[in-house]
C-alpha cells in the first residue's frame, strides 16, 4: 500500500512532464532548422517550477553544440517552426528560446534555466546522446535528463532521479552554473501559453 501510494504522489508530481507525442519531423527538415549558438558550447539545465509549492513540474535540457536542441521529454511545447524527433526540438534560436520559456512561465509556474559551460567535445556527447535517446514515457523527464547528464564525460556523478527540482539542487552546486529564473504573469493554461507563442514566432 505504501509503495502504491507513493507511486500515486510521484504520478501526481509529476504530472507536467507528460504530453501527447508530436510526429517526427523528417531528416531534410531538421538540417533546415538547424542553429548553432554564437556564445560557445554548453548544457543548459530547464526547470519549470511551482510558483506555490516549490515543486518541480517539468525538467529539459538545452544543448549548445555544433547545433542548439531541446531535449523535452514528455514534454509540451510544440510550434509550426520547431520541428521535432524523438523528443528532441530542432532550430533553438534566440527567439524560439525565449518562446519555449514563455510557454512554460505562467501564474502558476517560473522557469528557472541553469547554463553550464562545457567543451566542445562535452556539448557533442550531450547532442549525440539526446539525439539517439528515443521518446521518453510520461513522467519520466528528470530520469531522463539526469541520465543523459551522467553519461557525459565530467557529469558522471549526477545522481539519476524523478524529481526534477532534485535534479536542479545538484546542478547548482557545481562550478561555473549561471542560473536565471524567469516569470510571466499570464493565463496559467499551459495550452493557451503554447499557443501565444506559437503565435508569436509565426508573427
Amino acid at each position: 500500500m505504501k509503495k502504491l501510494l507513493c507511486s500515486a504522489a510521484l504520478a501526481v508530481a509529476l504530472s507536467g512532464c507528460a504530453a501527447p507525442q508530436q510526429p517526427n519531423a523528417d531528416l531534410e527538415t531538421l538540417q533546415q532548422a538547424a542553429f548553432q549558438a554564437s556564445d560557445g558550447p554548453a548544457l543548459t539545465v530547464i526547470t519549470v517550477v511551482n510558483n506555490r509549492t516549490g515543486q518541480g513540474g517539468h525538467t529539459a535540457l538545452m544543448v549548445s553544440g555544433s547545433e542548439r536542441v531541446i531535449f523535452d521529454p514528455a514534454g509540451s511545447f510544440h510550434a509550426d517552426v520547431v520541428p521535432e524527433y524523438n523528443d528532441v526540438l530542432y532550430g533553438i534560436s534566440p527567439a524560439v528560446f525565449q518562446a519555449y520559456r514563455s510557454a512554460h512561465a505562467r501564474t502558476t509556474f517560473h522557469v528557472v534555466t541553469q547554463r553550464i559551460p562545457v567543451s566542445a567535445e562535452q556539448a557533442e556527447v550531450a547532442l549525440q546522446l539526446v539525439k539517439s535517446n528515443g521518446r521518453v514515457p510520461g513522467a519520466f523527464c528528470a530520469n531522463a535528463t539526469s541520465g543523459i547528464l551522467q553519461q557525459v564525460p565530467g557529469f558522471e556523478d549526477i545522481d539519476r532521479t524523478f524529481y526534477p527540482v532534485k535534479l536542479f539542487d545538484q546542478i547548482a552546486e557545481r562550478p561555473g552554473v549561471k542560473a536565471e529564473k524567469y516569470y510571466e504573469g499570464d493565463d496559467e493554461d499551459l495550452k493557451r501559453g503554447i499557443a501565444a507563442s506559437n503565435a508569436a514566432l509565426n508573427g
